[in-house]
């Protein structure tokens, strides 16, 4: 069964970079101050390069990577077969 998301997480998919980082923004002004960003499988190259869009260009010296959490998980693709995934959850704490 599938684990709820909290409202200041944001999960990477296969949307363009930007929608994910438009995302982020979004919470950030919002006034959240602790982002979590995860993604698995090939989405994870697209979830480092939204920490470091944030971190570098759209707010410089206000983020920090507080916590990057990695991992795998077992799925079961549509004929049965279960396959391990790589995971990765990035934690960025927003300076006040």
């Amino acid at each position: 069964m599938a684990q709820p998301q909290s409202a200041n997480t944001v999960l990477v998919g296969k949307k363009p970079v930007m929608n994910y980082v438009i995302a982020v923004l979004t919470l950030v002004h919002q006034g959240v101050r602790e982002v979590y960003i995860k993604a698995r499988g090939r989405a994870i190259s697209k979830a480092v390069d939204t920490v470091e869009i944030i971190r570098n260009r759209f707010l410089p010296g206000k983020v920090d990577v507080e916590d990057i959490k990695i991992g795998s998980q077992t799925v079961t693709n549509p004929q049965g077969k279960e396959t391990r995934v790589s995971i990765i959850e990035v934690k960025l704490k927003i300076k006040e």
